[in-house]
């Protein structure tokens, strides 16, 4: 049985580190839900479990680890007894592009991994097929973006690209329509009417919101009634991808 010591638990637990996750183009996904869908997507390098996990989960072949090697290796308080060492899922844009999606989601320096997690099950669950992440933003394979995408992370494809005044150029020129979703956005997302267009929506930081001089073709708000300052980025997001959706389904 594996202990803390272990070399490949060693070499698994330095996937904590970004760094080290950039070098290897590995990343760590805890739980049963999420190692599911990681075999599922054909990336799992290799798998470690306690003996109770193991003897839950018959249908997946790991590596015994004791408990405080589990401990060492997984990012949760509870952890479930169940750690795979993944491959990363990075396609590049123009690649992403060449299958033609009809709906995209941009996380703009967005810098809170449970957000970005957010962002991408939203997306995936409004049928998106790619979620890009431009800027400054958060790294998707943090711990808590892996848990918070609820396995979504394995359903798209995920682009990473610094520049994001290029993404939006490259986004145009390949047919979509790029809207940046905006509190202070000067058209009222219900009253488009172009939305079944494939389109590619900008989502920003809820601290500095999206910046201002990107060449965006509409800054759009989602319309408050009530007493709230503002949504947050996971409920702006929804209302913004299922809008498109919706509109797609309507003239298919």
């Amino acid at each position: 049985m594996f202990t803390v010591r272990t070399p490949r638990v060693v070499a698994a637990r330095r996937l904590h580190r970004r760094r080290d996750r950039d070098e290897t183009g590995r990343f760590l996904a805890e739980g049963p839900q999420a190692v599911r869908e990681a075999f599922r997507a054909g990336v799992v390098t290799e798998l470690f479990a306690t003996a109770d996990a193991a003897a839950r989960h018959p249908e997946w072949s790991a590596s015994l680890v004791d408990d405080a090697a589990m401990e060492a290796l997984a990012d949760t308080v509870q952890p479930q007894g169940l750690v795979a060492v993944c491959r990363q899922r990075d396609v590049p844009l123009e690649q992403a592009l060449a299958r033609k999606p009809r709906l995209v989601a941009v996380c703009v320096d967005i810098r809170d991994p449970g957000n970005a997690g957010t962002v991408l099950r939203t997306a995936d669950a409004a049928g998106a097929k790619t979620v890009i992440f431009a800027g400054d933003t958060v790294d998707p394979y943090n711990g808590k973006a892996v848990r918070s995408s609820a396995g979504s992370l394995f359903h798209v494809d995920i682009v990473r690209a610094r520049d994001t005044a290029a993404t939006i150029a490259t986004l145009q020129a390949a047919g979509l329509q790029v809207l940046a979703a905006d509190g202070y956005g000067k058209s009222d997302l219900f009253d488009l009417s172009d939305l079944h267009r494939p389109t590619a929506w900008l989502f920003g930081s809820e601290a500095h919101g999206l910046p201002r001089d990107l060449a965006v073709d509409l800054r759009v708000r989602v319309p408050l009634y009530g007493g709230a300052e503002s949504l947050n980025l996971a409920a702006a997001a929804a209302v913004c991808l299922y809008s498109s959706a919706k509109a797609m389904r309507s003239v298919e």
